[in-house]
């Protein structure tokens, strides 16, 4: 007989059951969990796994590749597989995907927030940038990105050509972290979902992923930052570079040089120009 599920492993399942509910598939969900119990009753059913099968470590890429189209439906599939393609929803937008996050109260950061930090900028931008979490500041205002290192990120923005109003700013979570504490795992894996929707709907042609934490939501890896930044990557067909985070470089300023060669990288798939060669 498999063990009972952890505390832990119940509460990231009890996640994303609400999660479905919130998207309409409870009706799924359950006419699915009665076919199994039907199932069980002429044989021994198989144990369904708590969370998705683990993701192979990340390779990094030498050339783009094409971007799958969105299916048209929904796809019937396991329970297993069902939390990789639950992000993908028939004729998604930005606003149904803020309107289904609703006044969120998934996982315990909701607790203490004042403010969902959403996400800002151009929802059809060719480039995502991708942080941490809302600090103080965003935490206080509802945007992402607004305080001191929300000033140098409009910095970077402006080096490489662009306005703050061309590219899309979001967090991998989307309330603010006790003393901006890194989030926890079942944190992330409760506010992904809504990231990899806002992504899927967006559609850029480049994500860059500001920090640790980014990068190992999107790339389901554990390894440190120095393993993979200024690396390209594939996620989900969309080319993604991993960089410093804006907070990183106000402690650490000889790194803004580094920061800009992965940002020119980023200009050169663009097609961009900078206005000014700064860091």
């Amino acid at each position: 007989m498999d063990p009972a599920p952890t505390p832990k492993q119940r509460e990231k399942l009890e996640a994303w059951l609400r999660y479905y509910d919130d998207l309409g598939l409870g009706v799924f969900y359950n006419d699915r969990r009665r076919a199994g119990e039907r199932a069980a009753q002429s044989e021994p059913a198989a144990a369904i796994p708590i969370e998705a099968p683990p993701v192979s470590k990340p390779i990094p890429m030498s050339a783009p590749h094409a971007k799958p189209a969105p299916p048209s439906v929904l796809p019937v599939v396991s329970e297993t597989s069902l939390f990789e393609a639950i992000d993908r929803v028939e004729n998604d937008t930005i606003e149904r995907i803020r309107e289904d996050l609703g006044e969120c109260t998934r996982c315990r950061l909701h607790k203490r927030r004042n403010k969902i930090v959403f996400g800002a900028g151009n929802p059809r931008a060719e480039l995502v940038f991708v942080g941490e979490g809302p600090g103080h500041d965003e935490d206080v205002q509802g945007l992402p990105f607004v305080g001191r290192a929300g000033k140098l990120l409009t910095q970077m923005i402006e080096a490489m050509g662009l306005r703050r109003d061309d590219v899309y700013i979001c967090n991998v979570v989307k309330c603010r972290p006790p003393e901006n504490r890194k989030p926890e795992d079942d944190e992330v894996a409760t506010c992904s979902p809504y990231l990899y929707r806002q992504l899927e709907v967006i559609a850029p042609k480049a994500i860059v992923c500001l920090g640790a934490t980014a990068a190992q939501a999107l790339l389901k890896t554990k390894d440190s930052i120095s393993r993979y930044r200024g690396q390209w990557f594939d996620f989900r067909g969309t080319k993604l570079l991993v960089t410093y985070h804006p907070a990183y470089l106000l402690r650490n300023p000889n790194a803004k040089g580094d920061v800009w060669k992965d940002l020119q990288k980023v200009m050169t798939h663009l097609g961009l120009k900078a206005k000014k060669a700064s860091q």
